[in-house]
């Protein structure tokens, strides 16, 4: 599977928020999946160095307009601004997780929903993404229309149970 990881691009401290980001792209990688981000800072740079960690794949987006991490397998320069370019990562992705994050995560977790990617988002890691926790319908959906559920993870075991069970409904799919 082709996991997006998004949320913030800013400088991540020694927190646990980094420690997070880590163990959730080191057990992507571990368990055979390409990550595919933004290819930035912040929370998908942790996220490729849990996955270099692991040996995994990490594929990087940019919007052409920045410099990739040091831990992306593939960069691809989109050529468009961040805005475009992170409509356009949701067209590589069989799931997202959210970390945090400000508008430009608002913009692809919308951009998920609307392609009906399934999402989970990271309680407790701040910006849109605990704000959507927050202000789910039913506990499980962006809007109304009730387009595809939404999982929330607390650890990056909770996110890779809810991989694992993606996966096993796509391939049940096929």
């Amino acid at each position: 599977m082709k996991v997006a990881v998004i949320g913030h691009s800013g400088h991540l401290d020694k927190s646990t928020l980094n420690d997070l980001c880590e163990d959730i792209g080191y057990e992507i990688a571990k368990h055979g999946h390409v990550i595919v981000n933004g290819g930035t800072g912040g929370v998908m740079e942790a996220v490729s160095r849990g996955a270099k960690k692991a040996g995994g794949i990490v594929v990087g987006m940019l919007s052409g307009h920045e410099k990739g991490n040091d831990y992306l397998t593939i960069e691809i320069e989109m050529g468009f601004d961040a805005s475009i370019s992170s409509v356009f990562m949701m067209y590589n992705a069989d799931a997202v997780i959210s970390i945090g994050g400000r508008s430009g995560t608002a913009l692809e977790l919308f951009a998920a929903y609307l392609k009906k990617i399934p999402i989970i988002l990271m309680a407790g890691t701040g910006g849109w993404t605990d704000r959507m926790i927050n202000d789910l319908v039913d506990g499980k959906y962006f809007d109304e229309n009730k387009i595809v559920e939404v999982k929330i993870a607390q650890r990056a075991e909770d996110v890779m149970e809810i991989v694992s069970d993606l996966e096993k409904k796509i391939i049940s799919q096929k």
